[in-house]
């Protein structure tokens, strides 16, 4: 078993972790309250399963991950991370706190009392949307390489900045896996990731040939 660490490059990532996204109460006139989890720490997520050499690929968020210097002085709430989408909180603004605590990153919202927000809002309260994502960069991260299980695990062990945090309405994946828009990107990093060592291991044995 070997570990790797480096630096990422500022490369956005979206996932989606295990959450309880919920109407913290009853939509009463304005107040349009949600909570839940944008991520959780050391929950283990398998990323991809590389159909050529079975190897799988996993990613874990290391507690520690999110602190004092992570940049979360401007976080949007947005619907599905989509540009297009309303605003529905902000922590510039206070409509939207966040918090780490032991669990992880949790955050609560007041929904802007707009046509979207309210629909979104009901959308919550009956769970026909559950699960939450978020948008960031990592600074920090390690790899930890098991061969003999054929398993590789990326941690990571530093956020350096949070964009948005996200309801999503399709989770194609269960808590323990990535949301949709973000799959591709993955995949194609791991599947390059994997021919780069493949590259690695051919010129080693042909040195030593």
């Amino acid at each position: 078993m070997t570990i790797r660490k480096g630096v990422m490059g500022m490369r956005k990532k979206i996932k989606v972790r295990s959450m309880q996204l919920r109407a913290a109460d009853d939509a009463d006139g304005e107040n349009l309250h949600v909570e839940g989890y944008a991520l959780v720490f050391n929950q283990k997520t398998l990323l991809w399963e590389s159909p050529y050499s079975g190897t799988k690929y996993y990613e874990v968020i290391a507690p520690g991950a999110v602190d004092a210097n992570t940049d979360m002085s401007d976080v949007i709430l947005r619907y599905n991370h989509s540009d297009s989408a309303l605003i529905l909180a902000r922590t510039s603004n206070g409509t939207l706190r966040l918090n780490v605590d032991e669990k992880g990153l949790k955050i609560d919202a007041d929904i802007a009392p707009t046509t979207t927000g309210k629909d979104i809002y009901q959308l919550i309260k009956r769970g026909d949307i559950s699960k939450m994502s978020f948008a960031y960069t990592s600074d920090k991260d390690s790899w930890e390489n098991d061969s003999v299980a054929k398993t590789q695990t990326r941690t990571i062990d530093h956020i350096d900045f949070i964009m948005d945090v996200s309801p999503v309405d399709f989770p194609a994946y269960d808590g323990t896996s990535i949301e949709a828009r973000g799959h591709d990107a993955i995949i194609a990093e791991l599947q390059e990731k994997e021919k780069s060592e493949e590259l690695r291991k051919k010129l080693i044995v042909e040195t030593f040939l």
